[in-house]
């Protein structure tokens, strides 16, 4: 066996599990240890301070600089009583993870010649200038115009990791444009909030407020380190570009639910215990369906802070693993024919009175306003079907989706059987009806005729994209590696906009001498003809579903690249800009970040495709071919002519067959090569997208399929490169 191989499979296979401390008998004795949270601050700030700030986290009103010098001298006094020496400005650049530039908190006294001092300014705290050109910007800023800025969120605590107290923030050009997903995901939940308070005073005029909640579902891989090692396309591109099935996969569906290995346990325990200090309440751990695939998930939680809480339990999963001897993935499609990893996206909204708005009532009212709820959701899918999928879509999360239980890429609602039967009824209604539906425990109602609807009211498509479970949506096709912001910017703000209109709708009706629950229940029939093409109850892996889907008049682009262009469309731009979540120019900002990042994606994954092949495949392939050619000489140098001929026969077969693959391995990458070096002179970012889809990613599965052909012919012992037998269950 190939030395390098054989000594990381060896290695693998005899680890044991890392020991972990517990660092407390329950969680709820260190949880949110790490976290300047509600109960921190209640120590280290003023009773007047600590109203101020809350007022702004709750409610969003203004701080003020000298609100912001009070907290600071707060946060630092506790920042340094855990330990910590430096700060930094922890915000969310275009690039789907986190940055950070680390100062310390001393300065001098007096002077260059005076002693030093700890200081942490209230200045500090609310606002840092990074250099903006130097992350993703689309065009925003050059390199010329270095300025940004990075400012704080009081909504998201700051929390300490190592000696570092890390303080939440937006970050914004020099001339205001937003950089980052945070900014975005702030606007987009201050217009949901309002559109939603506004809808919700027709029913309860006592709501104030609506919050938009997020629960995440995070599925990921675990490879041993020493052998993730010797897989160069897994070290650069977390995923495999070649490699033949197991012979043994997922097939027994015997790995799903299954005793967790102890490695395994080990590395989750540590994860645990890790998120419990900085507040994350994580609630599930689970082995996935896929060998060496696992999920975890937290609490519900409010959106924004939800989605810092998601990307800081990557960050800790990715140091944790390397203590554990692991290679954390979190490719959405790491192994061929096997489940690819997603994060689901549990979504809600809920009134500061307590009121869950997708959450079935018991009254003719509470069903009123949640069925108003659920209607405009349909009716935000469906008029923004091309967004949702464009906010979700990436070169990595494109390999997941239709394949091995992962939704399509065709947005659809899933509603359930009895959900359904409900919406059916109203629509077929007239205003004389009265609405029953037998499968529900149901009361006749007076109040626009809005049957009783039980909490346990959908069953659960794998299929649907986007589906209804019961009091939320579970926006199931987002990926595994992406920041949640981007699909809950979306999905908000395309909500917010439905709802501004279904109030101006009521609105007119009730000028023109409708009654309210009159003007609603007329609004909400049309709503529900109008939005029923979003709706699927099917297989959504069907051929059939594609055609049908098609004829529907849904967004079935599968075209990464042309995918974005719904960013950038009339109706999107309109929207955002309405709500004032983003301009016309952010927009096309992003959408020429997102062209640029999966030209790279695609450049990365082509070059470390050829090199492997040219360096590792092709020589290997060779060398055992030589070994087969020798062995030939040396049958007919001992035997008889005729007897050579019959026992080298198959010996010729196998290496013609061989030198097939090899001839076929080596033009494609040739090909390829020369397709890159032309669509490297494109300058349109869009086109070379494109370019880079059509003719540079299409060489990718023939040159696997001739590799992967090579893998089951060339012996064992010579193979470089760990098989999935042993990158799948060794564990």
């Amino acid at each position: 066996m190939s030395s390098l191989r054989f000594n990381a499979v060896q290695e693998a296979s005899k680890r044991t599990p890392v020991e972990v401390e517990n660092p407390g008998k329950l969680p709820s004795e260190y949880f949110g240890k790490n976290v300047f949270n509600r109960a921190q601050m209640s120590k280290y700030l003023s009773k007047e301070t600590m109203d101020i700030v809350l007022a702004a986290i709750d409610m969003g009103t203004t701080l003020h600089r000298e609100i912001a010098d009070h907290v600071a001298a707060g946060m630092k006094m506790w920042a340094i009583e855990m330990g910590a020496t430096h700060y930094t400005h922890w915000f969310q650049p275009l690039t789907e993870g986190t940055a950070e530039k680390h100062d310390s908190f001393i300065d001098y006294l007096n002077g260059p010649d005076s002693s030093i001092i700890e200081r942490f300014s209230g200045k500090v705290l609310a606002q840092q200038e990074p250099d903006a050109s130097s992350f993703p910007s689309g065009g925003i800023r050059n390199t010329f115009e270095a300025r940004g800025y990075t400012a704080w969120d009081p909504s998201s605590p700051a929390f300490i990791m190592d000696d570092t107290i890390c303080i939440p923030t937006v970050f914004i050009s020099y001339t205001g444009e937003a950089l980052d997903y945070k900014t975005p995901l702030l606007k987009s939940l201050s217009a949901v909030d309002k559109a939603s308070v506004d809808v919700c005073r027709f029913f309860y005029p006592e709501v104030r407020k609506v919050y938009s909640y997020l629960g995440w579902e995070q599925e990921y891989f675990l490879v041993d380190s020493a052998l993730c090692a010797v897989r160069p396309d897994l070290s650069l591109t977390e995923r495999t570009l070649m490699g033949h099935d197991s012979a043994k996969n997922q097939q027994l569906e015997d790995h799903y639910f299954g005793a967790i290995p102890p490695r395994v346990a080990s590395f989750m325990k540590e994860v645990e215990f890790e998120a419990y200090k900085y507040g994350i309440p994580l609630k599930t751990r689970h082995n996935e369906v896929a060998p060496n695939q696992y999920e975890l998930a937290p609490i519900y939680g409010e959106t924004n802070l939800s989605v810092d809480q998601n990307l800081l339990v990557m960050t800790l999963m990715r140091k944790i693993a390397v203590k554990h001897n692991f290679k954390l993935l979190l490719h959405e499609k790491p192994f061929a024919g096997i489940n690819g990893s997603g994060k689901h996206c549990n979504w809600s909204l809920c009134t500061d009175t307590g009121i869950g708005l997708f959450t079935p009532g018991k009254t003719a009212h509470e069903n009123l306003l949640f069925v108003t709820f659920l209607v405009n959701t349909l009716m935000a899918v469906k008029k923004h079907d091309g967004l949702l999928k464009a906010s979700i879509m990436s070169a990595t999360n494109a390999h997941r989706l239709g394949a091995n239980e992962a939704p399509p890429a065709i947005i659809s609602v899933f509603l359930g059987k009895q959900i359904s039967a409900v919406l059916d009824k109203i629509e077929s209604s007239s205003d004389d009806d009265d609405i029953t539906v037998d499968e529900l425990k149901l009361m006749k109602l007076g109040v626009a005729h809005i049957p009783e609807v039980l909490v346990d009211n959908t069953d659960r498509n794998r299929t649907s994209p986007f589906a209804f479970t019961g009091n939320r949506f579970e926006f199931r096709a987002v990926g595994s590696s992406a920041n949640c912001s981007a699909a809950m910017i979306a999905l908000n703000s395309t909500v917010a906009a439905q709802l501004i209109s279904f109030k101006n709708d009521i609105d007119k009706k009730v000028s023109d001498g409708m009654k309210t629950e009159e003007a609603i229940f007329d609004t909400l029939r049309s709503y529900i003809r109008e939005s029923k093409s979003i709706r699927f109850e099917g297989n959504g892996y069907s051929n059939e579903w594609e055609l049908e889907a098609n004829e529907r008049g849904l967004n079935c682009e599968k075209s990464v690249p042309l995918i974005y262009d719904s960013y950038t469309s009339e109706e999107s731009v309109k929207m955002f800009e309405s709500i004032g979540v983003l301009n016309q120019k952010e927009l096309h900002a992003r959408n020429e970040v997102k062209w640029e990042t999966y030209t790279k994606k695609i450049q990365i994954e082509a070059r470390v495709l050829g090199d492997l092949c040219l360096n590792h495949i092709i020589p290997v392939a060779t060398e055992y071919q030589s070994m087969l050619l020798d062995n030939l000489y040396k049958m007919r140098m001992v035997f008889e002519k005729d007897k050579a001929e019959k026992l080298s026969k198959e010996d010729a077969a196998l290496i013609e067959e061989i030198a097939e693959h090899i001839s076929a391995i080596k033009l494609n990458v040739d090909d390829m090569v020369e397709a890159r070096k032309l669509a490297n002179k494109i300058e349109d970012t869009r086109e070379k997208a494109i370019t880079y889809q059509d003719k540079v990613e299409v060489f990718f599965n023939t040159i696997r399929y001739h590799v992967d052909k090579l893998e089951l012919i060339v012996d064992n012992r010579m193979w470089t490169l760990p098989k999935y037998r042993e990158l799948l269950f060794i564990s």
